[in-house]
């Protein structure tokens, strides 16, 4: 990938913000370019997932586990 000047250049600067200044840039960033090209294939791909993981869930295939218990297996808490 190849950045103008003024790109590499907002970059260095935008990397000497503290943590949450460069998070809420990046955000804002993100959030004005392609509004309905690449984010809408990504909504769609996550309702299709969701509308799947919903499905298995409805039919029985797949049992929910109460969060206490997943956030156990996950973090091997007691």
């Amino acid at each position: 990938m190849t950045r103008s000047r003024k790109a590499s250049a907002l970059l260095r600067e935008a990397l000497c913000l503290p943590e949450r200044d460069r998070l809420d840039l990046a955000a804002a960033l993100i959030g004005s370019v392609d509004d309905d090209g690449v984010r809408g294939d990504v909504d769609a791909a996550w309702a299709s997932e969701a509308r799947r993981r919903l499905a298995e869930v409805q039919s029985g295939v797949v049992k929910p586990v109460p969060w206490e218990d997943a956030e156990k297996r996950i973090f091997d808490t007691e």
